[in-house]
C-alpha cells in the first residue's frame, strides 16, 4: 500500500468539538484501513504507557496506528504542506515513542509473537463539505 492520499466522505463538521473531530478522524482512518485490506482488532487501547488509536492486522503483521486529524478550509496540494495544513506536526517523537512502548505492552499481554510496527495516519477534513483526505504513513517508528 502506498502512502498516497485517499479521499473519503465524512459528515457535517461545522458544529463538532475538537474531541469529536478527533473521533471522526479515527473513524475515517478505520474506513481507510479496511478499504486497504486491514482488519481492525481494537480501538483506543489505553495502558499506563499511553494510548493506541487503532490496532489493526494486515496479513501476519500487527499495526499500531496513531491518527492525527485537523479541520481545514482546503486540502493541501501535493508537495505544498505547510504548518497550517500539516497534522504530522502533532506526530512527534515523544508521541511515537509512547505508542511503541504501549505496543510492546499490548503484544506481551496478548501473547503476540509475530511482527508488529507503528504507523501514522494523517486525516484532513474539509470544513465546507466534510470530505476527508487520508495519508497513511507506514513504519514511523
Amino acid at each position: 500500500m502506498s502512502n498516497q492520499a485517499t479521499f473519503i466522505k465524512a459528515v457535517n463538521v461545522i458544529s463538532k468539538t475538537h474531541r469529536e473531530i478527533g473521533t471522526l478522524g479515527e473513524a475515517i482512518a478505520v474506513e481507510y484501513l479496511k478499504r486497504h485490506g486491514f482488519s481492525v482488532v481494537e480501538q483506543n487501547v489505553s495502558r499506563k504507557t499511553g494510548e493506541i488509536d487503532i490496532v489493526a492486522r494486515n496479513g501476519e503483521v500487527l499495526h499500531f496506528v496513531e491518527v492525527k486529524t485537523i479541520l481545514t478550509e482546503e486540502f493541501p496540494k501535493e508537495g505544498d504542506i505547510g504548518d497550517a495544513y500539516d497534522p504530522s506536526l502533532n506526530l512527534h517523537e515523544t508521541k511515537i515513542r509512547k505508542v511503541a512502548r504501549t505496543g510492546e505492552w499490548y503484544t506481551l499481554e496478548k501473547g503476540w509473537e509475530g511482527e508488529w510496527q507503528v504507523d501514522g495516519c494523517l486525516v484532513w477534513i474539509r470544513r465546507s463539505d466534510g470530505m476527508a483526505k487520508v495519508r497513511y504513513l507506514p513504519q514511523i517508528a
